[in-house]
């Protein structure tokens, strides 16, 4: 993609999203993590009422007196995207591909967070890491994620959002708002998934999107049709206007989404299902709802 017409496509993410967060956003989102970290403010002596568990045993010991720990909200919080880039993710039907929803989303979220005076941070991630962006602030920092997000080219193959949560981890220490977004569709076992998810969830504020499309559920009746994991490359011919192959294809589709509400359930992840069909707006505004 050329410069110009690089830039003509992050103006397009922005005019189309910054709408959405300054105005339905912005509020949401300060009820769903505003308040979730607490920090460090002072000591002072323990007063009649004070919590046993905020007693400060090395002041107390030091002075003779028992003083508790006060702390305060966190004003200031890091937001982190961690956003899968690999080839599962780039079909669609109709409306937009799933990597055009995981743009998108992407925006929203930094714009949102941007108008929280707060950090944002990204890991662009297939089977490796493709891009790691530090957290940081303002407007030009948020139009460079979406940019690179947008001109990404993948070296990778496949998917790996357990290797992307253990980079995440280990670059950021500091208790952080994490967005994971992917279509979830990795060849590691649930088990892995699920011990690193809860590993974590420990420390960070986790979030996980799931991108969904129409055709992982319906496939349409056009009759014989060559289909290609993008992923592995694997190849293999489908009667799709056959009941019986429509069918298996559906159970296939919703064996996976509710494996994958069960699984992030079980890891204790805040977890909700975005279609490339319609606005992104109603399932974003539940989920922040709920956590606020």
């Amino acid at each position: 993609m050329d410069a110009a017409e690089l830039l003509r496509r992050v103006r397009r993410v922005e005019i189309s999203t910054r709408g959405l967060s300054d105005k339905i956003f912005a509020g949401e989102y300060h009820s769903a993590f505003k308040g979730r970290g607490m920090a460090f403010s002072e000591n002072r002596e323990y007063q009649p009422g004070d919590e046993v568990r905020t007693i400060d045993w090395n002041v107390t010991a030091r002075t003779g007196t028992p003083h508790v720990k006060v702390f305060e909200e966190e004003r200031e919080l890091t937001v982190f995207l961690l956003v899968d880039v690999s080839p599962s993710v780039q079909g669609g039907t109709r409306e937009r591909t799933q990597m055009d929803l995981l743009t998108e989303l992407s925006a929203v979220l930094a714009f949102s967070a941007m108008g929280n005076n707060d950090k944002v941070g990204a890991i662009l991630f297939t089977d490796r890491i493709e891009k790691f962006i530090p957290p940081s602030k303002g407007r030009s920092h948020v139009l460079r994620i979406v940019r690179d997000i947008l001109d990404c080219e993948p070296e990778g193959s496949g998917s790996d959002v357990v290797k992307a949560l253990g980079h995440f981890s280990s670059a950021m220490r500091k208790r952080t708002v994490a967005f994971l977004m992917s279509d979830f569709k990795e060849t590691r076992s649930h088990t892995e998934l699920e011990t690193m998810l809860k590993r974590v969830g420990k420390r960070h504020d986790m979030v996980a999107l799931h991108v969904d499309d129409r055709l992982n559920m319906d496939l349409p009746s056009l009759g014989w049709m060559r289909l290609e994991d993008p992923e592995t490359g694997q190849i293999r011919w489908c009667n799709t206007s056959s009941r019986n192959v429509r069918k298996a294809w559906r159970k296939q589709g919703q064996e996976h989404r509710e494996e994958l509400a069960k699984l992030m359930a079980r890891s204790g992840m805040d977890f909700t299902s975005i279609p490339t069909e319609g606005s992104l707006v109603s399932p974003l505004l539940k989920l922040f709802h709920a956590r606020a």
